[in-house]
């Protein structure tokens, strides 16, 4: 069994955001067992998955990436779309667009202390376009 669709996550300001339930309201019924890949169709966020609990985790990773690429740095050639946008190109490429996460039970096979990031790396990124593929028994 193979499903998927396609869904957007609400506009969020630039940081890290816990969007695990936003995201579980989106897929289609989950199998027994089986698999989900969720993938963003943009190059200037992200998906992660990280400590769900304490928001100071979410802070201080926004913190560490405007800190291992900073905006307005001399090196940068594509600047025509912003400062916050090739600094928001490279962040991508370090934590990726996709997460595969098991199914279990009908339901995401999370650690306890795991949930779902949207990494905004812009100033205003707007709706994110997510692919949802479910596969299963």
């Amino acid at each position: 069994m193979v499903k998927q669709n396609e869904f957007s996550l609400s506009p969020r300001r630039r940081g890290v955001h816990l969007v695990t339930a936003e995201i579980v309201a989106h897929l289609p019924e989950l199998p027994a067992a089986g698999i989900v890949n969720l993938m963003i169709k943009h190059t200037s966020a992200a998906l992660s998955l990280n400590e769900n609990a304490d928001p100071d985790v979410r802070e201080d990773l926004n913190a560490i990436f405007d800190r291992m690429v900073p905006e307005n740095s001399p090196y940068f050639l594509h600047t025509f779309e912003g400062s916050d946008d090739m600094p928001a190109h490279a962040k991508s490429v370090i934590v990726g667009p996709s997460l595969t996460i098991p199914v279990t039970n009908h339901r995401l096979n999370l650690g306890t202390w795991q949930g779902i990031y949207l990494c905004e790396f812009r100033n205003h990124g707007g709706p994110r376009k997510v692919v949802a593929t479910v596969i299963g028994d």
